[in-house]
């Protein structure tokens, strides 16, 4: 194919990035030659630039080893990504200190020369610091804002000029995100005027079921516009992030859930198309789709023959329903890793967990020439192909490969320098090869090279809204709102065909599950008072419905007790982890051992903004399991204030104040010794403020009925404060049960 410049072909090129559907802005500022995802402008690991480097010397200096710069500031295990000239990603900030954190960095992709960065504090998870970044930045060609979504489920929307927080989401907080010492996490994708993100969650109401879930937000303004499940008590949190695609001439994403399944929905409105039941455990590969056909693999056990471990799959994606008795083209089963594939010319290449390559006819489903042994044990990273070349990084070493008709050509292989371990996946933008490591990211390519690619091709061809303008789906937007008593929420209602595409929005005939109450314009009225409720908004149209939830959650003071045999609907993560039992003659809030990987969680109370308040509550540990075995280990039992937590530590008898769970080591703790008794009851409270720019954490122990003690048990001062969060309460039961009674929420004195 003939080459040209880039600016030739800019405006088709552009047409062909956008979402299928999509319309181009007036002001957009879309360059060609970006790489706004991590795997790139066509979700494949595929670049259409040429006179990219084959092969560079880390050692050299200056220029001579096709090395343009390197930046230690950025190393980590995030893929960066380009847009608009600069180069963006997800790193620690101040690795190893009391002040650590997590950062979005922006750096002159020309020079590597730090433009900004934005930090936040880490809270409430068990990810470890090494896991920082695992999700990538997106990047929105249309309006140059960059997400990210960090190690604690913190989602935020950024100016890519200044890095200024337009808006963000503690979606731990609000929705119940899980975020593990696992530390897996989705990477954002962005979507007509959406922003999707996913992640096992552990809501409330009919989403207190830990689920694969996927939460769609308009990307201008943060508003949740769908939630959506696939199904629940998922084994796995996962990192497979959806790809945008046509499938049977309608819009779809498609990606691996927790439950094991490879599904297919609708974007715009989270509706299933199809299911294709794929592994016994969560699915981490992002597929690859083309012509209705949708390649992925995994390395688990498989669903069709479970003593066998690793299959690589075609399926058929233009078919709807449970597909997994019919959708499946091919299978070739004990191959395929965490690496994700890449599709060109016919031949899928997939790389396992053995750093080995295996070549695939994509038509036949079998194996081209033998497998190709790289340097190097493991491979996490994903390839990218660029001009007839494949580029593929081991954790420990650098490849390119040429195909041909026997499998593939080594052009150039070599071992990395040993502080650089690749976790992340190399990029291509503007004639330069990204290379992100552990220690650092290179920037490779010839000096003055002007940047030159050959067209993308045309994305399939979607039918206009109009061929099909029969109603099928009412989706009443915010799906998800949290307010105060006496507040109103004004709905809309937007109205999609058959195939996900947005028709118009439409009125309603509106009503309400639940209190408050709603009037014919959709403006919900919630209740005035101070209880903790729920409500469902519905709104009809003809025979069909759009629903949407509420949570109503007062100003403190809160005062609970389970003498009605009920958890507040609204806490998020507590009625399925937790049940109402009888105990001392009173019902009390019990914490179950029996909860598949739920014996060790967090519930969230309210809303994420409050601050300076003293949470209080009674609470008694157990040497008793749900299932009424006798144990000699005391649960953990903790509150909750301000995104910091305070715990009686069972075994090692103290309290420990804490914010990141898993650096109290270095980012933040303070403990005393405590002794407390098995199957007695004591109250704690604690106290969470800011003075003079600090957190300022206090917190008292004694047992229930006994007088309350004038000095405080435990007191500390964080001089990297969480300034907001929501109250809530911890607990850690893998062995023994816990109980909790008389919960209490109160402003601090002078706030």
């Amino acid at each position: 194919m003939k080459q040209h410049t880039a600016a030739w072909f800019v405006f088709t090129l552009v047409i062909s990035l956008l979402a299928p559907g999509a319309t181009l802005a007036a002001d957009a500022k879309i360059d060609p030659l970006d790489w706004p995802s991590w795997r790139g402008p066509e979700q494949n690991g595929i670049s259409r630039e040429t006179g990219i480097i084959e092969e560079w010397d880390p050692d050299a200096k200056g220029t001579e080893g096709n090395v343009l710069w390197r930046n230690p500031e950025l190393g980590g295990i995030a893929t960066p990504i380009v847009l608009r000239g600069k180069l963006y990603t997800v790193v620690r900030s101040e690795p190893g200190t009391y002040r650590e954190g997590e950062k979005v960095v922006c750096v002159d992709a020309a020079t590597g020369k730090k433009l900004w960065e934005n930090v936040n504090n880490v809270y409430l998870t068990d990810s470890p610091a090494e896991r920082i970044g695992w999700a990538s930045c997106a990047g929105d060609p249309e309006t140059g804002k960059i997400y990210a979504i960090g190690a604690c489920g913190y989602l935020k929307c950024l100016d890519g000029e200044s890095g200024e927080t337009l808006w963000d989401c503690s979606l731990g907080e609000q929705f119940g995100l899980l975020t593990t010492y696992g530390g897996r996490l989705t990477t954002p994708i962005l979507f007509d005027d959406l922003v999707i993100v996913g992640g096992v969650i552990i809501g409330w109401g009919d989403t207190a079921k830990p689920t694969h879930r996927m939460l769609a937000f308009d990307k201008e303004t943060g508003e949740c516009i769908w939630q959506s499940g696939t199904r629940p008590l998922p084994d796995d949190t996962t990192y497979s992030t959806p790809v945008t695609c046509v499938l049977g001439g309608q819009e779809a994403m498609v990606f691996g859930s927790g439950d094991g399944g490879v599904h297919a929905w609708q974007p715009r409105t989270g509706q299933s198309i199809w299911l294709f039941d794929f592994s016994l455990r969560g699915l981490n590969v992002s597929p690859v789709v083309k012509d209705d056909r949708v390649y992925t693999g995994q390395s688990e056990e498989n669903v069709s023959n479970p003593t066998t471990m690793g299959s690589i799959i075609c399926i058929d994606g233009s078919l709807s329903g449970n597909i997994t008795k019919n959708g499946l083209e091919w299978r070739l089963p004990g191959m395929m890793g965490k690496s994700s594939p890449l599709l060109v010319d016919g031949r899928l290449y997939c790389f396992d967990d053995q750093a080995k390559l295996h070549i695939v006819d994509v038509e036949t489903g079998k194996p081209v020439g033998r497998e190709v042994r790289l340097v190097g044990t493991r491979m996490k990273g994903s390839p990218i192909w660029a001009e007839g070349k494949i580029y593929a990084c081991t954790e420990t070493a650098w490849h390119v490969m040429q195909p041909n008709e026997r499998g593939v050509k080594m052009i150039d292989r070599m071992r990395m320098p040993r502080e650089d371990e690749v976790l992340g996946s190399p990029i291509i933008s503007h004639g330069k090869l990204y290379l992100p490591t552990t220690s650092q990211i290179y920037c490779l390519g010839k000096p003055g090279v002007e940047p030159q690619a050959t067209p993308i091709p045309e994305p399939p061809k979607v039918e206009p809204p109009s061929a099909d303008d029969a109603v099928a789906t009412v989706q009443l937007v915010p799906a998800e709102a949290l307010i105060k008593p006496g507040q109103d929420q004004q709905y809309r209602v937007r109205l999609f065909n058959a195939r996900g595409q947005f028709l118009r929005d439409g009125e309603a005939e509106f009503s309400v599950s639940g209190p408050g109450e709603i009037d014919g314009d959709g403006r919900y009225q919630a209740p005035s008072g101070g209880k903790h409720e729920a409500a469902t908004v519905v709104a009809k149209v003809g025979d069909l419905e759009g629903k949407a939830r509420v949570r109503i959650v007062p100003d403190f003071p809160w005062d609970f007790e389970f003498a009605g045999g009920e958890i507040p609907v609204p806490w998020i993560g507590a009625r399925y982890r937790h049940v109402i039992r009888e105990v001392d003659g009173r019902n009390v809030m019990v914490k179950l051992t029996t909860i598949p990987k739920g014996q060790r969680s967090q519930a969230i109370l309210g809303h994420d903004g409050e601050h300076d308040y003293t949470v209080q509550a009674d609470v008694l540990g157990s040497l008793r399991s749900s299932d009424g075995r006798e144990t000699d280990k005391l649960p953990d039992i903790g509150l909750i204030a301000q995104r910091y937590t305070m715990a009686l530590m069972g075994q090692h008898q103290k309290i420990q104040i804490r914010s990141w769970t898993s650096q109290v080591e270095t980012r933040f703790k303070k403990e005393v010794p405590f002794e407390w008794e098995a199957d007695t009851w004591y109250t704690m409270k604690f106290s969470a403020g800011v003075e003079d720019g600090r957190a300022v954490l206090k917190g008292k122990v004694w047992k229930r009925g006994e007088d309350e003690p004038e000095q405080w048990t435990i007191e500390a001062v964080d001089e990297v404060p969480n300034v907001v969060g929501s109250p809530g309460l911890f607990g850690n039961a893998q062995v023994s049960e816990l109980y909790i009674d008389n919960v209490k929420v109160s402003e601090n004195q002078g706030s």
